[in-house]
């Protein structure tokens, strides 16, 4: 007797994924309205977790990263996932509220009355990224959680050790009912996506949400996007430059430039160029005396992204560009290609057709362009797709309109780079190929949930006292007289 053809081990993931999304939509309908006490008690296990595998986190990071500093791990991944979720604890009973609206004339007379109600949308699934992998898998469920649903996850393959521990962290604290996670390579990736979520938040690179979307448009599940791009930041005349300098390059040298909103590029007025160099080279000399050896400045997180940043700056350097590594202790990287640690790399003038120019750098490389006119730096931003941020720097407030006026991006930053995303009073998410849809607080509360119209009719026959209903009469003519005019 033949054996009975064995069922790959994607294929019966992707069963076993199915299976828990079933079993988890099916308890989700079992437990009718999801109170606000289930909604907090499954927010505070999130945060009790955290709190509890806080130690576990960091040496799994610094693990995958091979060098991640435990206090950028706390502050970016355990902490910023803490936030979101004691910011939707302590707001959720107003978030549920039903909203009131306003009922047209003449029924608002008559007695009828409008209403907005937030219902859970159901199982959401979240597809996380490697950058920051906790606080991308753990700080979407403020939301998702706050909203009423359940959840299915899946992380990163290229921080294994973190995905372990994160699958750890889920069983501990929910029923795979409530949330589950599913760990694994590009093939599980793949078959997460086609699955039939009531909503998919994917947060990864543009070229690879081309197959999101794509996957999920065949069950029509609506996807919320977090992407990146080159997130330009314009430099005035008017800014004060050692202040400027010390927070973009704190922005471009946190996790070693692997965030989707860390500066891409500067544009800065010609005759200022040495200037910035100089106050960028300052910048990073106080905060990183040494980079090979120093626990506090992150590794690129895998071979294959150091050979794709260090081929940028082989073509940059090949192409007779001068790059500038800001190294203070004169250090030999290429004897040292297995720390996967790159400087903070300057590139003055660099052309428009160079990869470096052409695509999302996500590392600690820092094109500088120069203007003679700032009217230039809004021209080069809307001739290119619109990114994740923009960034200003400066004091003159008729520049700071035309960026924030005549420039889209997703979020913007007056004189600072990456702090609005700390805010959670504010939504986050990009536009254009740079994301779709938003998250954070409320916004992320709204994404999550359906906004259900509610209409309350009054005892009054409504239809027959407006001529609504047949046979028509002149009071049918009255009432189309007062709303087919100016």
């Amino acid at each position: 007797m033949n054996a009975p053809p064995s069922i790959p081990p994607t294929a019966e993931t992707g069963q076993r994924m199915l299976l828990v999304l079933e079993a988890q939509r099916k308890d989700y309908l079992r437990e009718g309205d999801v109170s606000a006490t289930t909604r907090i008690d499954r927010i505070d296990r999130g945060i009790d977790v955290l709190l509890k595998y806080q130690d576990r986190i960091v040496e799994a990071l610094n693990e995958d990263f091979s060098c991640r500093a435990r206090q950028v791990s706390l502050l970016t991944d355990v902490a910023a996932s803490i936030t979101p979720m004691k910011h939707a604890r302590k707001h959720l009973h107003k978030w549920m509220r039903p909203r009131r609206r306003a009922t047209m004339f003449p029924l608002n007379l008559l007695g009828g009355r409008s209403r907005i109600e937030y219902q859970p949308l159901g199982v959401v699934g979240v597809i996380s990224p490697w950058n920051f992998p906790v606080n991308l898998t753990f700080g979407p469920l403020a939301g998702i959680l706050a909203a009423g649903n359940r959840a299915l996850i899946k992380p990163s393959e290229f921080t294994p050790a973190t995905s372990e521990i994160m699958a750890e962290m889920v069983a501990a604290a929910w029923d795979e009912k409530e949330v589950a996670i599913f760990t694994g390579g590009p093939e599980v990736g793949q078959a997460f996506s086609a699955l039939p979520f009531d909503h998919l938040l994917f947060t990864g690179a543009t070229s690879v949400a081309r197959h999101i979307m794509t996957a999920a448009a065949r069950n029509l599940v609506p996807v919320t996007l977090e992407l990146g791009g080159k997130s330009p930041v314009i430099i005035s005349r008017s800014a004060n430059l050692e202040q400027s300098l010390e927070r973009i390059m704190l922005g471009k040298t946190l996790n070693a430039g692997q965030i989707c909103l860390a500066p891409d590029y500067l544009m800065v007025p010609e005759e200022k160029l040495q200037e910035v160099i100089a106050a960028a080279e300052k910048a990073v000399t106080a905060m990183y005396p040494r980079i090979l050896d120093n626990p506090e400045y992150t590794a690129v997180v895998n071979q294959r992204h150091y050979e794709r940043l260090t081929g940028y700056l082989r073509e940059a350097e090949e192409r007779g560009l001068k790059t500038i590594a800001i190294n203070p202790a004169n250090e030999d990287f290429s004897a040292h290609r297995d720390s996967r640690k790159i400087p903070p790399t300057l590139i003055p003038q660099p052309a428009d057709d160079l990869k470096l120019m052409q695509e999302e750098l996500f590392g600690p490389l820092l094109p500088i362009r120069t203007y003679k006119d700032f009217g230039e730096t809004i021209d080069y931003v809307n001739a290119n797709p619109r990114p994740l941020a923009a960034y200003y720097f400066g004091t003159d407030k008729t520049e700071e309109e035309a960026v924030l006026k005549r420039t889209t991006s997703g979020g913007a930053c007056i004189n600072d780079v990456i702090m609005h995303v700390m805010q959670e009073e504010l939504p986050f998410g990009g536009v254009g190929p740079s994301g779709m849809g938003a998250y954070h607080g409320e916004a992320g509360f709204r994404t999550f949930s359906h906004a259900k119209s509610v209409y309350r009719q009054s005892g009054i026959n409504v239809g027959k006292l407006g001529g609504m209903l047949p046979p028509y009469s002149k009071a049918t003519e009255k009432t189309i007289g007062m709303q087919v005019r100016k």
